[in-house]
């Protein structure tokens, strides 16, 4: 099962200007071949379909834990995205009676390369690449075979870097570029895993590869505080109590090279993470709704009883 936290793995800045076509190259982190929604979906159904999972606990494991890590990605893109298309939050703008929706107040939201991304989603995020192209099943590769699958994984991990170093490349806004930072970050960190996993089973030195593709993270300022904080070093078991197993392959080695040195260490539960921004409402885009105090009203209510009888318990 998978426990949920109201955080993010990282806490975003707010973005700088609305720019739905930032978005959509954003979107290419999560529906896009190399995205989120594939490291999610490949890494959940190989480790539904693991063979002999108690026997190869230090490996089920580590598919496991990093599956739980990639749900979180997926939030994380999941509101850059939707945060990068709402731009900043104005003052009063989920107040009053929506104004005037007879004076085309969108638009401009018929140039955008995503105009679906506001008429059928207001902005919100869903698994499509930059074009709008959905994402699907076809992604997934789940063979039964233990080393295949890792370093297909491999593979994945280090396609997803160097998409994530191109959708850098094409951002100025500061929440964008924070996302494509962190998961640059932490996608090392797996591959890095996945590497020393087959070097576990087959004896193969794959981590000599890295970084591929060659990435100097510490020449990206973004990167910079998470490769300080050592974040590069540590891989989470995203759990109370499970997938501990995990340190039999990654504790014991060392950070790559060109990384800041320091042991590998395994964090048990997930990281500290950050708030989650709370997108204001545009009620003339019916967001939550065209007159929405009724709603915050209700919700008030709902939450000081919620609170009240807490405290009675």
């Amino acid at each position: 099962m998978f426990l949920r936290i109201d955080r993010l793995q990282v806490e975003l800045p707010a973005p700088k200007k609305q720019d739905p076509d930032a978005a959509a190259a954003l979107l290419e982190l999560l529906g896009g071949k190399y995205g989120e929604m594939s490291t999610l979906g490949n890494y959940m159904f190989q480790s539904f379909n693991f063979r002999s999972k108690s026997k190869l606990r230090p490996f089920y494991g580590l598919v496991a834990a990093i599956t739980a890590e990639e749900v979180g990605h997926v939030e994380l893109v999941s509101n850059g995205a939707a945060m990068i298309a709402h731009g900043p939050d104005a003052e009063g703008a989920d107040t009053g009676d929506g104004g005037d929706i007879s004076g085309a107040p969108f638009a401009g939201m018929t140039d955008i390369r995503l105009a679906a991304g506001f008429f059928s989603h207001g902005g919100g995020a869903v698994p499509v690449d930059s074009n709008g192209l959905s994402w699907n099943k076809d992604m997934i590769t789940t063979t039964g075979n233990v080393v295949f699958d890792l370093l297909h994984n491999f593979h994945l991990e280090c396609g997803a870097r160097l998409h994530k170093l191109r959708v850098y490349e094409s951002l100025s806004d500061p929440t964008g570029r924070e996302v494509c930072a962190y998961l640059l970050v932490r996608g090392g960190v797996h591959a890095h895993a996945y590497a020393l996993a087959l070097k576990k089973l087959t004896g193969v030195s794959i981590e000599k590869m890295l970084p591929t593709p060659n990435i100097p993270t510490d020449r990206i300022p973004e990167c910079r505080k998470y490769l300080e904080e050592g974040v590069h070093r540590r891989l989470y078991t995203f759990s109370p109590s499970d997938y501990t197993e995990i340190r039999g392959v990654w504790e014991g080695e060392t950070a790559l090279p060109d990384d800041p040195p320091g042991d590998l260490e395994v964090i048990e539960g997930p990281p500290d993470g950050g708030r989650i921004h709370d997108l204001v409402g545009q009620p003339s885009a019916f967001t939550p709704d065209y007159a929405p105090e009724e709603f915050y009203e209700i919700a008030a209510r709902l939450t000081k009883a919620a609170h009240q009888g807490a405290g009675s318990l």
